[in-house]
C-alpha cells in the first residue's frame, strides 16, 4: 500500500502536460522534479522555447503515452522486493510461459503472424534477437563468412551491428542487389528483411533468392496502427518487439517466431550467454502490458494508436502538399484483416526528400529551418532524403508542423547554408 501511494504522488505531478515526474527520478526537497518534453522547461514545464528546432531525429515511441495514463490502472504492476530472485522460473525456464501464451494469443488476436509450430525466444528488445538470428543462421556455413545483406534503404542498426561484432562467421555485404541470386554461389547470404520497412512504411519481401539464402524478418512495425496487415506473416524467422506495439522501448522485450528448432536453440543460448535470459521483472512488466493490450480483443489500443498515426500523417501530408520542394513516399491504401476494411497510411516516419537540385544536403536543409531529422544516408541511400519521426510527443509533432509550414510558406526566398 506505501509503494501504490509513493506511485499515486508522483503521478499526480501533472507538469503542466508538457512532461512527467517518475519515482526513479530526482527528487528536490522531497518532491519529484518534472522531467519536461523538448523545448519545454520551467519547475513545471509550462515555458514553452519558441526558437527551439523540432527535434524529430529519435525513434521514441512516446505517441502512445497518453493511452496509458488512460489505462494506468489495468496496466500498473507492484514488483515486490522479493518478486522472482532466482535466476530462473519453478520449472528452469528463463522465461515466463504465462507471457508465452498470451503472445501467442495476441499475434491471434491481431492476425499479424502464424505462431503455430514456432518456438518463441525472448531478447532484450529486438535489438539482441537481431544479431542472434544472424549468428544462428551463419552457423550454417561451413567455408566462408556468411554475407549480411539489407535492400536500401535499410534500418542502421543491422550494419552497425554486424560490424561491430566483427565475427569471422558473417560480415556485412551492403544492398541486396549485390547477390540476388544465390543459387550458384558457395556463400551463404543472411537478408535482413525490414517489413513495414524502416524508414519509408513500404511491406517488403525477400530479395535474395536460392538454396544459400535465409531471411530474417523484423516486423518491429507490424502492427495495426502503422501498417495494414493484409495477412499473418509465415515466415521461418520473424522478430517482433514491445517497444513499437505498446511504446514501451525502455522496457527492452522482444521475441521471435522460428521455425526451425536448430535455429532456435543456437539463438536461445547466444540470449543466455549474452545477457543470461531477460529480466523476470521485464516479463513481468511486458505479460501486464499484453493483457491490457488484449482487453476488447485490442480494439481501445489499436483504435487510438492508429487514429493518432493517421492524423498525423494526414496532417503532415496536407502541409507539404502545396510545396514543390518537399516531397513525401507514397503508401497506397491496404486492405487490413484486423480492421476488416480498406485503410490509408498511418506509417511511424516520413521519407522526406528534397526535390530541388541546389538541395542537395537534405538535413542541412531541414536543420537550418530548425528540423532536426535524420539523413538518408545512414539509411544508405541518399543525402537528398531525411527521415522524420512521426511517435514522439504531440508537444514534438506539433512543432514539427509548425517549422513545415513555415518552411513551405517561405519556399521561394528561402536559402539554404
Amino acid at each position: 500500500m506505501r509503494a501504490a501511494m509513493e506511485a499515486e504522488a508522483v503521478a499526480s505531478e501533472l507538469c503542466s502536460g508538457h512532461g512527467r515526474a517518475y519515482l526513479d527520478g530526482l527528487v528536490v526537497g522531497g518532491k519529484p522534479v518534472c522531467e519536461c518534453n523538448t523545448c519545454f522547461g520551467g519547475p513545471d514545464c509550462s515555458l514553452f522555447s519558441p526558437d527551439c528546432a523540432a527535434d524529430v531525429d529519435s525513434g521514441n515511441p512516446l505517441f502512445l503515452e497518453p493511452f496509458w495514463m488512460q489505462n494506468a490502472a489495468s496496466s500498473a504492476v507492484l514488483v515486490s522486493g522479493w518478486h522472482r530472485m532466482g535466476y530462473s522460473y519453478n520449472n528452469q525456464s528463463s522465461i515466463s510461459k504465462e507471457l508465452e501464451k498470451y503472445i501467442r494469443k495476441l499475434h491471434s488476436v491481431v492476425g499479424n503472424a502464424v505462431t503455430e509450430k514456432r518456438f518463441i525466444v525472448f531478447g532484450a528488445g529486438s535489438t539482441q534477437l537481431l544479431n542472434a538470428a544472424v549468428h544462428a543462421l551463419a552457423l550454417d556455413n561451413s567455408t566462408s563468412p556468411a554475407g549480411v545483406v539489407a535492400t536500401f534503404p535499410f534500418y542502421p542498426a543491422y550494419k552497425k551491428q554486424t560490424n561491430f561484432f566483427r565475427s569471422t562467421d558473417y560480415k556485412f555485404l551492403g544492398d541486396t542487389s549485390l547477390c540476388k541470386n544465390t543459387s550458384e554461389a558457395n556463400t551463404n547470404i543472411i537478408e535482413f528483411v525490414t517489413s513495414p520497412n524502416n524508414p519509408d512504411g513500404q511491406l517488403m519481401k525477400a530479395v535474395v533468392q536460392g538454396a544459400n539464402a535465409k531471411a530474417i524478418y523484423d516486423h518491429a512495425y507490424f502492427w495495426p496502427h502503422f501498417t495494414a496487415i493484409p495477412a499473418p506473416a509465415d515466415e521461418d524467422l520473424m522478430i517482433f518487439t514491445l517497444s513499437k506495439l505498446t511504446g514501451h522501448a525502455g522496457t527492452r522485450f522482444g521475441w521471435a517466431l522460428v521455425k526451425d528448432e536448430i535455429v532456435y536453440e543456437r539463438m536461445a543460448t547466444y540470449v543466455d550467454v549474452n545477457s543470461f535470459s531477460v529480466s523476470h521483472d521485464t516479463q513481468l512488466v511486458a505479460l501486464k502490458l499484453l493483457k491490457t493490450v488484449l482487453e476488447g480483443k485490442g480494439r481501445e489500443i489499436f483504435d487510438f494508436a492508429f487514429g493518432t498515426m493517421r492524423n498525423r500523417w494526414e496532417t503532415l501530408s496536407e502541409a507539404l502538399s502545396v510545396s514543390n520542394r518537399f516531397s513525401i513516399q507514397e503508401i497506397e491504401p491496404r486492405y487490413c484483416t484486423f480492421f476488416n476494411q480498406v485503410r490509408g497510411p498511418s506509417p511511424a516516419y516520413a521519407w522526406l526528400k528534397c526535390e530541388r537540385d541546389k538541395d542537395e544536403d537534405c538535413y542541412t536543409v531541414l536543420k537550418t529551418a530548425g528540423i532536426i531529422g535524420r539523413s538518408g544516408t545512414v539509411f544508405g541511400s541518399g543525402s537528398r532524403y531525411v527521415r522524420l519521426s512521426l511517435i514522439k510527443t504531440q508537444d514534438d509533432f506539433d512543432l514539427l508542423i509548425r517549422k513545415i509550414k513555415t518552411l513551405v510558406s517561405n519556399e521561394d526566398g528561402f536559402k539554404t547554408m
